[in-house]
């Protein structure tokens, strides 16, 4: 099984709005980028990767660097590294514990700046109206 450790080396963040207007309805683009990967002697692998936030309107912009480092055993390392030769996407483990360690601190870095967080928020059904479990539509059912 792969061991995956992420360590973000270089945060950059800055809001453009004014903090005395509020903010219009938006549009939040994220892009996570892995920019290599390099194989050490230690049979590990060195992922560099990089998270770029954009909102629209230009309220503001996030962007997060850093390296996952994954251990695990050989034959599992040496496939991640193949892989990724070949163009193919990095392992589901590695993006998705890079993408649990970036996301909440650019939710930590969106409360700093006092801007709306990249991900987005549980909402709360209205009282009073039913909350249905089907989709609606065709019915599958027997």
């Amino acid at each position: 099984m792969l061991r995956v450790n992420v360590v973000i080396t270089s945060v950059s963040a800055e809001r453009f709005w004014d903090i005395r207007k509020p903010v219009p309805p938006i549009q939040i683009g994220t892009n996570i980028n892995v920019v290599g990967m390099e194989k050490k002697q230690d049979e590990s692998l060195e992922v560099p990767f990089v998270l770029s936030i954009t909102y629209n309107p230009s309220i503001a912009q996030m962007s997060l660097k850093g390296t996952a480092y994954v251990n695990g055993e050989k034959s599992e390392v040496d496939k991640a590294l193949k892989d990724y030769e070949q163009k193919k996407p990095p392992a589901q483990i590695i993006i998705q514990s890079i993408s649990n360690v970036i996301f909440i601190e650019s939710v930590l870095i969106s409360r700093t700046l006092n801007i709306p967080p990249p991900i987005p928020l549980p909402q709360i059904p209205e009282a009073g109206k039913p909350v249905s479990t089907k989709p609606e539509g065709r019915d599958y059912s027997a």
